[in-house]
């Protein structure tokens, strides 16, 4: 059994583009000697339209000044590295060199080890570990040397990789302190914001014009004037659009098509941005987690993510947001966990009285860390997300709380949330949600044109600070 293809959903837009500043409506029959029985409210079929929420639950909004912008996030406080290789015989050596092979920071490119700390060394392919005091560091050629501590030496193979982690020093009385010291290491990023913006026009002699269907939408516009109805439609698209660009931009690569394009001199199309901003996605897929290969569904799975988690910021409380299978999954993963689950008619603090609704769900669940779930209409909703095959989200996992980063604005370290958008803005000028009317309809007199034309616009950029601590759910 399966949902039927046909009927289906109407994905087609409800807006169209027509000019209508020289139509007249020409179709009134009075022919027809009777009058139909009517429902003047237009049915809201589609119920909330609307998909934006997101932002709004787990961000915050602040001003920002600059055409970017730019904050640092730490580094990690140890120093480890897993491909260090020898170019000696290593069995039974009682000293050893070796080279580090991992990929360095950028800005420096040396290796992050000083003659008397303590290191271990486990070999990556074998259950062989040693223990030892670095005696010579070679920062040129990336190598150190180490004495080993026990008295076999080292005992694996000289083709073997290594991790090596520094636990510690050792140092003999009455020497000299440490030589060398470390510079705290911070991984700088950026983004830059995006203009958004939108329009409606409606002539001044449709303004006029009366209708016998009473127009309704989801932020309580009401009335017989057809006008209101697409102007706070547009309103609401445009709101919708103030979070999804955030959720889904890009940058634009080098040699992309945005980045080479350029429009005819006056056309529209020469006003169109052409360099894109990091989005939620983009970010968490570059430098965060991602699942993918089909939702988690068992505790083996979340298992698998809560070690990735440990490796990671750590973060006690995290909230799922996710599309409607990926809820029914956890659902499903939660109920086997009870000796009737198979059944669904025991687990959740209930009684199964029989006039009782039975609760199939679940809102979150402990196991190591504590995840909370929630839907995402976004995910779900057939003109968005919902319904893709090829580039499927099914879920966004986002940790709770803030964290603290330097605020160039303010000058010092701040509280900000993981997720946060920045708006332009300033003592004269403020970009976050702009809108004006122009023309000489709707009681504007700006121009000579019989016409109200509504302009929207916004410039913003998101933050997604610690992204190594989100993951993405790829269906």
């Amino acid at each position: 059994m399966a949902v039927d293809a046909v009927p289906g959903f109407d994905l087609q837009p409800s807006a169209e583009r027509v000019a209508l500043a020289t139509n007249y409506i020409t179709n009134f029959n009075f022919l027809n000697q009777y009058l139909p029985d009517t429902y003047e409210k237009e049915f809201e079929r589609y119920g909330n339209r609307t998909v934006a929420s997101f932002l709004r639950m787990v961000g915050a909004e602040m001003p920002s000044n600059s055409d970017l912008i730019k904050w640092a996030e730490q580094g990690r406080l140890h120093t480890k590295y897993v491909d260090c290789t020898s170019t000696a015989a290593l069995t039974n050596a009682d000293v050893a060199t070796f080279t580090v092979n991992d990929t360095l920071n950028p800005n420096t490119g040396g290796i992050a080890i000083r003659i008397g700390q303590t290191v271990m060394l486990s070999a990556n392919s074998l259950s062989t570990t040693n223990k030892a005091i670095v005696t010579g560091v070679d920062y040129d050629n990336k190598t150190f040397t180490v004495a080993f501590y026990e008295a076999a030496g080292m005992t694996a193979a000289q083709a073997d990789k290594f991790t090596v982690f520094i636990y510690g020093s050792e140092f003999k009385k009455g020497t000299d302190g440490m030589t060398n010291s470390l510079e705290a290491d911070d991984s700088i990023f950026e983004n830059s914001p995006i203009i958004i913006k939108d329009r409606y026009a409606v002539s001044g002699s449709d303004m006029a014009q009366i209708g016998w269907v009473e127009v309704t939408t989801e932020n309580g516009a009401s009335g017989y004037l057809w006008y209101m109805k697409s102007e706070h439609e547009t309103r609401l698209r445009f709101e919708d659009y103030l979070e999804t660009a955030m959720v889904e931009a890009v940058p634009a690569a080098a040699g992309s098509g945005a980045i080479g394009f350029a429009g005819a001199t006056g056309s529209a199309a020469a006003d169109v941005g052409n360099k894109g901003s990091e989005g939620i996605f983009h970010v968490v897929g570059l430098r965060g987690n991602v699942w993918s290969g089909g939702n988690p569904t068992t505790l083996a799975d979340f298992d698998a993510m809560i070690e990735r988690l440990d490796k990671q910021g750590a973060i006690q409380e995290n909230v799922i947001f996710l599309n409607r299978q990926f809820g029914f999954d956890i659902d499903d993963m939660l109920a086997s966990q009870n000796a009737y689950g198979a059944g669904g008619t025991s687990y959740g603090l209930f009684d199964n009285d029989e006039e009782m609704a039975l609760n199939l769900g679940f809102k979150g669940f402990t196991r190591g860390y504590d995840f909370y779930k929630t839907d995402w209409k976004y995910l779900n909703d057939p003109t968005m997300r919902g319904g893709l095959n090829a580039g499927k989200i099914s879920g966004l996992l986002v940790p709770a709380g803030s964290t603290t980063v330097y605020d160039q604005i303010l000058g010092k370290n701040a509280k900000r949330p993981f997720l946060h958008v920045r708006y332009r803005a300033s003592e004269t000028e403020d970009r976050r949600y702009k809108t004006w009317i122009t023309g000489s309809a709707g009681g504007a007199a700006t121009s000579s044109l019989d016409a109200m034309e509504v302009n929207y616009l916004s410039e913003r950029a998101v933050c997604t600070l610690g992204a190594n601590n989100f993951f993405l759910f790829e269906g």
